[in-house]
């Protein structure tokens, strides 16, 4: 990278993001540093993620202080050759913090592009963010049992690169109508298919985590013809064990302490879960008939506190690629549950990381992905 002055902007994790906290810096200036290493902790409304280094080089300068809240896109360091004098530095950020005012007002008009918005998929209006374009098929991703969209806040714009990548609340979640007729695998998977219908997607990369892992399975088993590939993170469906103290716990709880217990059993670093995702969490639980769907889909999917459906059939009989991902601390799903896959399955079992490892391993997860995705040739 000689000669090359690389800058460190406020990442924009995906979804609504207009803004995040610097933390702290995890590396001085002056220390060199590989690509993916962590330079800096950057705290948004959901999550508190490391910050990796795009390349190898040499920290030069903080441009932000530890503690200041920035728009996405602002400057906050710079990385260089050491061969870059510091004048050359000094000139670099001026002209960026000058330059930067001027594309501002052009993301903004790009940014309501990719803003979510309803799509009527059968019998449901389904909330819906779809960003990239590309020549690629398009990655649908499918979250699990009271998530929303923001699960994949690490996920989606990262591999929006060449191709479509769909993220959409689950009926009975997020924004999507709460109202759920049927909360089984079959019925969400069923939901799922209108909407790659609705948005004219007749095949495509599907990504399911936990539940959604569960439904992307059913989907593979009931429409065939609709999925590319699969990849399931910590996936129900391959053995009986669930976490029954958890799933009720997160329906039912009605103080924040108690939804931040539940909530911290979904990763292995609890200090992930903030009081602001508490509050978010809390917040979507109020509204009309949350905890009515979340409670018709439970019984339908965990019945006398097991999981209801084996799904290893559908992965024996798979004709499209599949790789698994799971945290060997998942308090939520039994890891054990990686041990039911046939050999053709590419598995990662993920030290140190609990049931999201979109989130605790997001850089692991998503360039993984990225090449499993490059190695498929659609039929």
């Amino acid at each position: 990278m000689t000669n090359t002055i690389v800058p460190l902007t406020m990442p924009k994790f995906g979804l609504a993001m207009t803004e995040g906290k610097l933390a702290s810096w995890l590396v001085e200036p002056g220390q060199s540093v590989k690509q993916g290493d962590e330079l800096a902790d950057i705290e948004t409304s959901k999550i508190t993620s490391g910050y990796e280094s795009p390349t190898a080089g040499v920290l030069r300068k903080q441009v932000a202080p530890a503690g200041e809240t920035l728009p996405v896109g602002a400057l906050i360091g710079v990385l260089a050759d050491p061969a870059v004098s510091d004048a050359d530095i000094e000139a670099f950020v001026t002209r960026f913090q000058a330059e930067q005012s001027t594309g501002e007002e052009a993301e903004g008009a790009n940014s309501a592009d990719t803003e979510p918005h309803q799509v009527q998929a059968g019998e449901y209006s389904l909330n819906v963010r779809d960003v990239g374009t590309g020549d690629d098929l398009p990655l649908l991703l499918i979250h699990g049992f009271g998530g929303d969209i923001s699960n994949w806040l690490l996920t989606q714009d990262a591999l929006a690169s060449g191709r479509r990548v769909i993220a959409f609340d689950l009926p009975g979640h997020g924004a999507s109508t709460k109202a759920v007729k049927d909360g089984s695998l079959v019925g969400l998977a069923r939901a799922v298919g209108d909407l790659l219908e609705a948005l004219s997607i007749p095949k495509a990369h599907v990504m399911g985590h936990s539940l959604g892992g569960g439904i992307a399975l059913t989907l593979l088993r009931e429409h065939p013809d609709k999925v590319a590939s699969l990849s399931l993170l910590a996936p129900a469906g391959l053995e009986k064990a669930v976490n029954m103290t958890f799933i009720t716990g997160f329906i039912e709880a009605d103080r924040n302490r108690a939804m931040q217990q539940e909530l911290e059993k979904l990763v292995h670093d609890k200090s992930l879960i903030g009081r602001k995702m508490v509050d978010s969490v809390m917040r979507a639980r109020r509204l009309d008939g949350a905890r009515d769907a979340l409670r018709t889909i439970a019984a339908a999917c965990f019945p006398n506190g097991e999981q209801g459906d084996d799904l290893r059939p559908v992965l024996d009989a798979a004709k499209v690629p599949v790789q698994l991902f799971w945290g060997e601390a998942d308090e939520v799903l039994p890891v054990a549950g990686a041990d039911n896959v046939p050999s053709s399955v590419k598995k990662h079992i993920l030290q140190g990381v609990g049931h999201l490892p979109q989130l605790e391993k997001a850089s692991e997860v998503n360039n993984e992905t990225e090449e499993f995705l490059k190695e498929r040739v659609p039929a």
